[in-house]
């Protein structure tokens, strides 16, 4: 009689057990789906605003805000894309906000010695980028940051903005033809 082993973890069923479990008011499911995308949420809200401490005080709202909301997450939709939404509606609120306030915020990358001088110019480029990527009208930014920042195919992300795939593409095509201009 020989050993086998343990068939791997299906991911997408342990994800759907603490959904549930977090829907019931399971507070040990809650935090370790927070747990869990965290990340994700700051380096999301950190691509849409460019400032650490912003993209924290956004990653906190997004967290108290899945929490108000998680028992009317219904499922029709990815729990990943659920948060998306979630949190570029924080992000939206929060550069209402700061435009009330007459805020701006940009992203710095840290003075290093001359010896460093490549990564310099490498995080100049990176931060200029990202800096007219933010300066895009809404739905050409929202398009560029889920495909290229995060990484999500065209149908990832319209699922998440809420349109076609068809649509997602021609977003991106439109904000590659503004940057040439903003760059």
């Amino acid at each position: 009689m020989g050993l086998t082993a343990a068939p791997p973890p299906d991911h997408a069923a342990l994800l759907q057990t603490l959904v549930a479990r977090a829907r019931n008011g399971d507070a040990a499911a809650f935090s370790e789906l927070v747990e869990t995308h965290y990340d994700g949420i700051y380096r999301t809200a950190w691509r849409w605003c460019g400032d650490r401490h912003d993209a924290e005080d956004i990653a906190q709202e997004v967290c108290v805000k899945l929490g108000q909301a998680i028992a009317g997450f219904d499922g029709r939709s990815a729990f990943s894309s659920w948060v998306y939404r979630i949190t570029l509606n924080a992000v939206r609120d929060w550069q209402r906000a700061g435009a009330r306030r007459g805020r701006h915020a940009d992203a710095y990358a840290e003075i290093t010695p001359a010896d460093q001088q490549a990564e310099q110019e490498e995080a100049a480029t990176s931060r200029q980028l990202w800096s007219a990527v933010r300066r895009l009208p809404e739905k050409q930014r929202d398009a560029v940051l889920l495909v290229y920042a995060e990484q999500l195919s065209h149908a990832e992300a319209a699922a998440i903005m809420g349109i076609r795939e068809a649509t997602v593409s021609f977003h991106v095509h439109e904000a590659r033809k503004t940057l040439r201009v903003l760059l």
